[in-house]
Formats: C-alpha cells, sequence, structure tokens
C-alpha cells in the first residue's frame, strides 16, 4: 500500500475508534459504565468489517521491515481519533470531563504501571483479531469490553480520550502525558506479540 492509502486506512480506523469512545464517554458520564464497555465494541467489528489499519490489529501480525508500516498506521489512527474528538467540543454532554478524569486516573498509574498493564490489552486484541479474520467475533465482543473493565490501556482509544481533554489540562501536563502515552504504545506492542513470542509463531 502507498503511504497515502495506509494512512487514509489508518484515519477511518481511528474514526471508528472515536465513534466508540465518544459512546462511551457519553454512557460513563450518565453513570452506564458497563454499557458503555459493550457498545465500544462496534469500533473493532466495525475496523475488521473494512478491513482498516489499526495498531493494536496489526502490530501482532507485522514482520522485521515493516516498522515503519506500523508507524504511519499509529500516526493516522491518532489523527483520525483526533479529528473526530472535535465534536465531543460541541456536545452538550460532560464528555470533556469524563475524558479529563480517566486521564488523571491513568497519569496516576505511573509509567511503569500503565505499561505492564498495556501488555495484557494487546494480547487481548491480537487475540480477538485472530479470531475475527477466521469468521468469529466472539473473542472480539467479549475482549473488548474485558479490557476496558480491567483498566487495561489501548493506546488508540486513550488517544481519542486524551485528545477531548480540555486544552488547558494539556498544558498543564503535557510532557508527563506524552511520556506516560509513549509507554502505552510499547506496552501495546509487547502484548500484541506475546502469543509468538511464546510460541515461536504467528498466532494465524
Amino acid at each position: 500500500m502507498s503511504t497515502f492509502n495506509v494512512l487514509r486506512s489508518a484515519f477511518m480506523a481511528g474514526i471508528c475508534i472515536g465513534l466508540a469512545g465518544f459512546g462511551f464517554l457519553s454512557l460513563k458520564a450518565d453513570g452506564n459504565y458497563l454499557a458503555g464497555c459493550i457498545i465500544f465494541a462496534f469500533a473493532l467489528i466495525a475496523v475488521v468489517s473494512y478491513k482498516l489499519a489499526l495498531y493494536t490489529g496489526t502490530a501482532g501480525f507485522i514482520r522485521k521491515n515493516e516498522f515503519g508500516y506500523l508507524g504511519l498506521v499509529l500516526l493516522g489512527n491518532i489523527i483520525g481519533c483526533a479529528t473526530l474528538s472535535l465534536l465531543t467540543r460541541l456536545s452538550a454532554m460532560p464528555v470533556q470531563e469524563t475524558a479529563q478524569v480517566l486521564l488523571q486516573e491513568r497519569l496516576k498509574l505511573g509509567v511503569l504501571n500503565g505499561s505492564l498493564l498495556s501488555i495484557a490489552c494487546g494480547f487481548i486484541m491480537t487475540t480477538a483479531v485472530t479470531f475475527a479474520r477466521k469468521g468469529s467475533m466472539l473473542p472480539l465482543l467479549f475482549g473488548v469490553p474485558l479490557f476496558i473493565v480491567c483498566g487495561f490501556p489501548h493506546c488508540i482509544a486513550d488517544a481519542f480520550f486524551y485528545s477531548c481533554v480540555p486544552l488547558d489540562y494539556w498544558a498543564a501536563n503535557l510532557s508527563s502525558i506524552l511520556v506516560f502515552y509513549v509507554s502505552i504504545v510499547i506496552g501495546n506492542f509487547i502484548g500484541c506479540n506475546f502469543y509468538r513470542g511464546v510460541m515461536g509463531s504467528n498466532p494465524e
């Protein structure tokens, strides 16, 4: 795929994640946390069905010479999430405030704890995508709520949540946010490759 096509596919994946994230934050703000966890599965179903490029759906299957491709996917995902987050600034619901609370909880974890927890999310994602590619959506339908209720950071979902946070909070905590985010990107990558690292073969 050309650079443009990779970014276009990854951008659309970010839009899908952002839509599900919007619903999650709206329901969480309304006290319907579990329902929010469940509807977030829409994002991954859409990504797999459209065959879009998602960082956590790609990292567990790349070859050694494809890190540049994975970087483009991450960039496109972030741009898509950030674009969709603009809608939250038009909403009457307290979405931005809910996102800020979530980000504050993430930062309280610390870099080490956050990165370790994100490894579990990466493993869940690669497992879910592996079975979805074979036609079974059940691991995806259960896996997405699982990583959310467990508090395992997903770097693309978090890219959307962070993008929703008021800009004054970003200005006051920029370095902490960026360092934490990089740590969960790395943690997700390790988790996505956990199966083949242990078993010595691709999960497919």
